[in-house]
């Protein structure tokens, strides 16, 4: 299995070379170079077992010989160990044919988990093997950072650096990142929002010299490996509706577009998926771009659901790949015009985007009714970011099809919003009931590439 740039500019390379390097030396983003079928008879026989033999016979046609079939079983098991419930992902019904998918069960509360778990023993294994060091940079909403620190924390063969907007994350979500006591994992408070934190990621990976100086790798969702570990709670979801037998749809509450992007590549391998319906929050950039397809950001602005506060959508990049029948040079020019403010999807592409995507956007008072909603008429406390999810999959459930929304985060996670809205403060699990009294760890930076490869090369240093 060998894996392309979606600018058509950079090497070849393996699954555990794409892993490893992240976003491709021309600015692309690293995919298949074919995308693997399941048959209905593979996808039926994923009924009754586990999530963690569920995700070796998906992901496994992915990566080659990267691992062994051994190597690859004790990844998944020792990623998924963890977590609070047996099922891994499991769903809720929510009210007839609508169901929630909980992807919260991880150990930071957060469908992150399921892909950076996953990625830290995968990065273990690898680096030992070749005896070799890298530094890991990643930006965040909040979700992502936590994440990765949790799962490459204390690993002797990382140092792991994460940015995140200053003062634009939950507190729950900033105290997970902050007082970890491991030397080796950095949280770096970086003046502005998201797309800032994202853009000097991009940027230092662009940055050639400082790129191998450090020996940089990334572990936000422009890895592909993220993607892929977010496939199978596609597959085992549906299946557990009755796929393949039946058509599934899903609502998936998103900024950076990496979690309803893995939907589309379970769809390419077979799973039989009606509608993959985006949800945004007030920054909707997403569901203006698919309704008008004009792409133009226009302002980041802060919500109760923050990490989808975002207007520069990464993964979008791999979904225009496709939509432009797997043109890389029209994606190099898409991306060149937004970086000059924006640009427009011709025809042929949109209507290709459209016929796998829907779209639609929720309000803050609609967020909060949504919360207050469901928690009467079905006991389920949603963060903000799932009921996005919740009141955008109302316009688009269809009678006789399954409708799955992605529960993305705990509640607690958001504790103030939610309590807010419903009027019940939701508990961190016990494990984590001390957050708020640990030590808190973190350095403020500067919006200013210069000086966040400065401290990152100070740091490794030392």
């Amino acid at each position: 299995m060998k894996y392309i740039s979606t600018r058509g500019q950079a090497p070849t390379l393996s699954f555990e070379e794409a892993m490893l390097t992240g976003l491709a030396r021309d600015g692309g983003l690293y995919l298949p170079e074919s995308i693997p079928q399941m048959n209905t008879d593979d996808i039926r026989a994923l009924g009754g077992v586990s999530y963690e033999e569920a995700a070796f016979r998906v992901m496994r046609p992915f990566i080659g010989d990267a691992f062994s079939d051994d190597e690859f079983h004790g990844i998944i098991a020792r990623a998924y160990e963890g977590f609070g419930h047996a099922a891994r992902a499991p769903l809720k019904q929510l009210a007839s044919g609508h169901f929630l998918l909980e992807l919260f069960h991880g150990p930071t509360l957060a469908f992150k988990d399921f892909a950076m778990q996953l990625i830290g023993q995968m990065f273990e294994l690898s680096l030992r093997r070749s005896g070799n060091r890298v530094s890991i940079v990643g930006a965040t909403s909040g979700d992502t950072g936590s994440a990765a620190i949790e799962a490459f924390r204390g690993l002797d063969a990382v140092d792991v650096f994460i940015l995140y907007p200053h003062g634009r994350v939950s507190e729950v979500q900033r105290r997970q990142m902050t007082t970890p006591i491991e030397a080796n994992v950095h949280a770096l408070a970086i003046d502005g929002h998201f797309d800032d934190a994202q853009a000097r990621v991009k940027d230092m990976f662009n940055d050639i010299a400082f790129r191998d100086g450090v020996r940089l790798a990334g572990v936000n969702s422009i890895n592909w490996a993220r993607v892929l570990a977010q496939v199978v709670y596609y597959f085992t979801s549906a299946v557990s509706l009755g796929a393949p037998d039946r058509k599934v749809s899903f609502t998936v509450p998103t900024g950076n577009f990496g979690d309803v992007f893995a939907g589309y590549i379970a769809k390419r391998m077979g799973l039989p998926i009606e509608r993959l319906v985006v949800a945004t929050n007030q920054n909707d950039i997403l569901h203006r771009c698919l309704s008008t397809g004009e792409y133009r950001p226009d302002g980041v602005i802060s919500s109760i659901s923050p990490s989808m506060d975002i207007q520069v959508s990464s993964n979008f990049e791999r979904a225009l790949y496709y939509a432009y029948g797997q043109d890389g040079g029209a994606v190099a020019q898409v991306m060149d015009e937004l970086k000059a403010g924006g640009f427009s999807i011709n025809q042929g592409a949109l209507e290709s985007l459209r016929e796998t995507f829907d779209s639609g956007r929720c309000g803050e008072e609609e967020t909060r009714a949504t919360i207050r909603q469901t928690w009467a008429t079905s006991g389920e406390l949603l963060c903000p970011h799932s009921a996005v999810g919740v009141h955008v999959a109302e316009a688009y459930r269809k009678e006789g099809v399954p409708m799955i929304t992605l529960a993305t985060a705990h509640p607690a996670k958001f504790p103030a919003a939610v309590e807010e809205a419903s009027g019940i403060h939701p508990p961190l699990p016990e494990r984590m009931a001390d957050l708020y009294e640990r030590d808190e760890r973190m350095t403020r930076v500067a919006n200013d590439l210069g000086q966040i490869e400065t401290l990152i090369k100070e740091r490794i240093a030392n």
